[in-house]
């Protein structure tokens, strides 16, 4: 799948003097090895909701998987927007991450297949694709949906220099 790159922006208002853009590649680098993310939902009250998992960068979007009956999942059938962020828990070095987006659900066995390896490679997690889902062989045939951030806005930290620099995509 091509994936064009996106429109970067250096946001000189939040930045210190001598920092420049992070360059995309540099981006999808933290978003290729970053083991773990935090997502951001919001309930259908209007209370926002965050919590930790694994994630997987493959062709220009953020996947995970959870229960469907986690909170998370819930949140996403009343509202796809969410946040996922990674990045450094340094100070002064490292470059932290924002993704805002829309979540869709996965379930094509080619791609979940492929997330699946990545899962496994990168993580040591067995998951299996049953029926267009994500199974844990080793938690009672637990399946999980998969799902696809598609980036709208990705926000870029730097540290030391500090900088900020805006990615934004175009509607496909």
């Amino acid at each position: 799948m091509m994936v064009t790159e996106p429109s970067g922006q250096y946001i000189s208002e939040f930045s210190e003097p001598g920092s420049t853009a992070v360059p995309w590649a540099d981006v999808e680098q933290v978003l290729r090895e970053s083991e773990m993310f935090w997502l951001s939902t919001v309930r259908r009250d209007g209370r926002p909701h965050v919590a930790p998992l694994p994630a997987m960068w493959l062709d220009g979007k953020l996947h995970f998987c959870t229960g469907a009956h986690e909170q998370k999942a819930r949140n996403i059938e009343s509202n796809p927007r969410c946040v996922l962020t990674t990045g450094s828990s340094s100070y002064r070095s490292g470059i932290d991450v924002v993704v805002e987006g829309t979540v869709a659900q996965v379930s094509d066995e080619p791609t979940l297949t492929r997330l699946a390896q990545m899962w496994r490679d990168e993580l040591d997690w067995p998951f299996e694709v049953v029926d267009g889902q994500f199974r844990d062989p080793g938690a009672d045939d637990h399946r999980a949906p998969v799902f696809a951030v598609t980036p709208a806005k990705v926000l870029v930290f730097g540290k030391a220099p500090y900088s900020q620099t805006r990615y934004t995509f175009q509607a496909s």
